[in-house]
């Protein structure tokens, strides 16, 4: 019989060698997994986290490990390439971050032993990912197990798959479910026990065979709806000598139709079911990917409460624990390769073998509905290399899977007749208008126009967001990283996106605050800060409210702006959200009067004298805030740049002319302003410039297009973040100087 023992406790660690240990002595450092190492260093910004090679080594006596005919080491997840050793003997290479992967060690293992993982993160060109906007974390970081079995067992070698393939299709009121097992070492006169049980472990089916492949029944079969009903049953299977189990594997799996409809969107079991939620990176604060079981239910039930109906689970193949949680809670989910941001020639195997992994590993799970084949992989335009990979990719897909769907996530920057996105069975694009430039307006409208000019295309949006952190301000402006600027910028996404019902799918990015070493910016470096919640996952920004009010069914009511207490003027806005369709504010318990709306975001001008209660009561539910009356701003909520030489309150502005503190936008809206950033931007991107001679910033093409995203950013924002990523610093007499030049210069009259 199968035995799984975890391993995960007292590895020696170290990044001083690359020396293989064949003994361990006190000289190294001792860790539990799951462990990275750029738990601290990978999100604390400069873009300098250790990315290199570490060794984990672990004695293991034989003796403690159960007879069995043949042992394998489970490696669940190792960022980015491993090698596995026993007693100084290689047996086994693997490119991949985010799979499980398996080793046989039978034939190396002696009395004592040691098991040595030497695990890489460092940059190459055919593993990905190694270009992307999220730290590359390394370490063994996922559970390390030895997996004891039989000479005849089933397959532990086939890129990890679980060792059962069940494909359940819907005829009627019944489900014909069939079920592959994968065996090794098989031998004449061996059986298989074929078994289905409902959620109650009552068995529906059952048969026992020598066939590898069987059909059952299910008679009346309860389908798998989403969160309304997230119905599981659990196939079985035993592996049979004359009675004698020598094997069992098992997996739970859904029964239930699904179509993606270019007008009406997603469809489940026949029922419209939109697809309404959030991206997730699987990362915390202080402890990288190191998730432990806790925390990946922590996320899920938080996914759950702002009443997400989906989840694109982002840029890699998740922890399997997370995948069950998806099936149990009903979330319908998006899975994909970290092919991203910038195609490797040079990496094309590593997509096979990643996408063979996440298929095979992922195949029973009945949350997933499509396969993504890459990111923002056309940042740049596409090339036949590119197309060539995607088409391998693609039909890869539909042979391993003709159940589900193939997918792209293709960036602003994409034209939309770009024939890469031809390729896959549906579409989803990455916009930050109102954002990284144009504005928050310009969102639907530009979904409407693909629409129109693809109308048998599913179109959905696989990112959009903004980042908000604790600065605060009653003017919210576009790239101020305030909490009332997201807010403001998700009310109106909310209502252009969730009206179109052809868009198949959207996905706010990100639920959670992630790391991204590279970013220096928003007054805490190394982070993302688009997320819904914060990266400790200890508060709920507004914009978390905004969404739970449009897809929550439980009953709650929020007022926004904790955080912002002290505000100077006379009159201030208050923002309620609420699931309920009316909301009446107090201040200090006097009634400001109830209000509808149908778009659950609710707003009352309130007077702000000295210090005042406000309590929201919707129905039986309250919630409470505090405002206070001052003279002046405070500024422990404006923005100040961690590092920066130069912050935005410190420029002059004369009214009516340009400044530092302008959109880009404005600045080359007039000739004037065009020629002085021209000049500029010799230094901002001279030296660094491609083979083809092309400028490129952190391996990205600067085109027009990338440089009109950037319109919506302030100059100074603007030079501070490309400044940063391509390593051109300027001096604070450099920016006063282009400051001194723009104010000079009058403001473009507003069309």
């Amino acid at each position: 019989m199968r035995t799984v023992i975890n391993i995960n406790r007292k590895w020696a660690f170290t990044k001083q060698t690359t020396e293989i240990p064949t003994a361990i002595d006190n000289k190294w450092n001792f860790v539990n997994l799951p462990h990275s190492w750029n738990a601290i260093d990978g999100q604390d910004g400069d873009n300098d986290y250790y990315r290199g090679t570490a060794i984990y080594a672990k004695a293991l006596n034989k003796m403690d490990l159960p007879e069995a005919d043949k042992y394998y080491l489970e490696i669940r997840g190792a960022n980015s390439s491993a090698d596995v050793y026993v007693n100084g003997k290689n047996l086994a290479h693997h490119d991949g971050g985010y799979s499980t992967w398996r080793v046989d060690i039978t034939d190396s293992l002696e009395a004592m032993n040691v098991i040595a993982i030497s695990v890489d993160n460092s940059a190459n060109d055919k593993v990905y990912p190694q270009m992307a906007d999220f730290t590359f974390y390394g370490g063994l970081y996922r559970d390390v197990n030895i997996i004891c079995v039989n000479n005849s067992h089933f397959e532990l070698d086939y890129y990890g798959t679980p060792g059962l393939k069940i494909t359940p299709e819907i005829n009627g009121a019944d489900a014909n479910v069939e079920i592959e097992a994968y065996v090794a070492n098989g031998e004449i006169g061996q059986d298989l026990h074929y078994v289905i049980e409902d959620k109650e472990g009552n068995v529906v089916a059952e048969t026992t065979t020598n066939d590898t492949k069987v059909v059952l029944n299910i008679p009346s079969v309860h389908l798998w709806h989403g969160r309304k009903d997230p119905y599981l049953y659990t196939a079985k299977i035993e592996l049979l000598k004359d009675g004698e189990i020598l094997d069992k594997v098992s997996s739970r799996f859904g029964c239930r139709t699904f179509k993606i409809d270019p007008e009406n969107g997603f469809i489940l079991n026949g029922e419209e079911y939109p697809l309404r939620g959030v991206s997730r990176h699987q990362d915390r604060w202080g402890i990288g990917n190191a998730l432990l079981p806790e925390h990946h239910k922590e996320d899920i039930d938080l996914i759950y409460e702002v009443g997400a109906t989906t989840i694109r689970l982002a840029h890699y193949q998740h922890d399997q624990y997370f995948y069950d949680l998806c099936d149990e809670y009903g979330l319908v989910i998006w899975a994909e390769i970290p092919y991203i941001s910038k195609h490797m020639p040079a990496g094309r195997e590593n997509t096979i073998s990643q996408m063979k992994e996440l298929i095979i590993q992922n195949y029973n799970h009945p949350s997933i509905v499509v396969w993504g084949l890459s990111n923002e992989i056309g940042i740049g335009g596409s090339d036949d290399d590119l197309l060539e990979n995607h088409n391998i990719l693609n039909d890869m897909c539909h042979e391993m899977d003709k159940t589900r769907l193939t997918t792209i996530a293709a960036v602003s920057m994409c034209k939309i007749d770009d024939p890469y996105l031809q390729i896959p069975d549906v579409v989803s694009y990455n916009h930050y208008f109102g954002w990284y430039g144009g504005e928050t307006d310009m969102n639907g409208p530009w979904f409407d126009n693909f629409h129109k000019k693809h109308p048998n295309i599913p179109i959905g949006c696989s990112e959009y967001g903004c980042e908000a952190l604790n600065w605060h301000t009653s003017d919210p402006r576009q790239g101020d990283y305030t909490e009332e600027y997201q807010a403001y910028y998700h009310e109106e996404l909310i209502k252009q996106f969730f009206s179109r019902k052809y868009m198949w799918a959207t996905h706010v990015w990100n639920m959670f605050d992630f790391g991204a070493d590279a970013r220096n910016e928003g007054g805490e470096n190394g982070q993302n800060h688009k997320g819904l919640v914060t990266m400790d996952r200890k508060y709920k920004k507004d914009a978390f409210y905004a969404y739970k009010a449009w897809l929550s069914d439980e009953p709650f009511v929020h007022l926004c702006g904790k955080r912002y207490i002290d505000r100077v003027e006379d009159v201030t806005k208050v923002t309620v959200y609420s699931n309920l369709p009316e909301v009446e504010l107090f201040a200090n318990g006097v009634s400001l009067g109830k209000k509808a709306a149908a778009d659950h975001f609710f707003y009352f001008d309130v007077q702000n004298v000295g210090e005042t209660k406000l309590v929201a009561v919707a129905g039986d539910f309250k919630d409470e805030s505090v405002i206070r009356k001052v003279d002046t701003f405070n500024e422990a909520y404006r923005l100040v740049e961690k590092g920066a030489i130069l912050n935005w309150f410190d420029i002059d502005a004369p009214e009516g002319y340009l400044s530092l503190n302008d959109k880009m936008s404005d600045v080359i809206g007039t000739l004037q302003g065009k020629m002085i950033f021209m000049g500029l931007v010799g230094k901002l991107m001279g030296g660094n410039k491609g083979k083809d001679g092309k400028v490129e910033a952190m391996g990205f093409e600067v085109g027009p297009e990338m440089m009109s995203m950037m319109g919506g950013f302030t100059v100074l924002r603007l030079f501070t973040l490309m400044g940063g990523m391509m390593d051109v610093k300027f001096t604070k007499e450099e920016l006063l100087e282009l400051n001194a030049k723009l104010n000079k210069i009058k403001k473009p009259k507003k069309k």
